[in-house]
């Protein structure tokens, strides 16, 4: 009895957590146009498109990952969306300004539509993941191994600090347009 208990409550935990993300993810983009998203707010800065792209990139590889199935990137039709190839590898690591500027959502529901895509597949393993799973390694080429439960820390830590980073540079694009 006490382990389903606790598997409820690590699920409830689990999805309260990537759901913060989602919510971020929404007030981020909402009421913004493709040239928001896409200008930088400071010159070599990130646009909040590539900041959302990005978190959604990642939270997409690494449960594809973890699940052994395609990206919803790769699945779906979203890369001609975002003016790049459906290069499963790119998830915006290493990018250069240049790459980073090639990132260009056609608009706010695109960045939101994959967001909530990719967040309806997680929340599905969420619903399902057990406190005896967060031990499962998951991968192996880092010292000590990665387990589920380290992987889903940071791929919640990475989604929370674009998030908030995309929130943020929103506040400097609206506080310009009322200057």
């Amino acid at each position: 009895m006490r382990g389903k208990i606790l598997s409820v409550e690590l699920n409830d935990l689990l999805t309260e957590l990537f759901e913060r993300i989602a919510e971020n993810v929404h007030d981020a983009v909402d009421g913004l146009d493709a040239d928001a998203l896409s200008t930088p707010p400071v010159p070599g800065t990130n646009p909040i498109g590539w900041l959302v792209w990005h978190l959604t990139r990642v939270q997409d590889h690494h449960l594809a990952e973890i699940l052994g199935q395609e990206q919803v990137w790769v699945s779906g039709d979203w890369a001609p969306r975002f003016g790049v190839a459906a290069d499963p590898d790119n998830t915006g690591y290493g990018h250069s300004e240049q790459d980073v500027i090639a990132i260009r959502p056609t608009g706010a529901e695109v960045l939101i539509e994959y967001y909530d895509a990719v967040a309806a597949r997680t929340h599905v393993f969420l619903e399902r993941t057990t406190p005896h799973d967060l031990d499962r390694i998951v991968d192996d080429n880092w010292d000590p191994p990665v387990s589920l439960g380290v992987r889903l820390v940071s791929i919640a830590d990475d989604g929370i600090q674009h998030a908030g980073q995309a929130s943020y540079a929103k506040g400097i694009i609206e506080r310009r347009s009322r200057i």
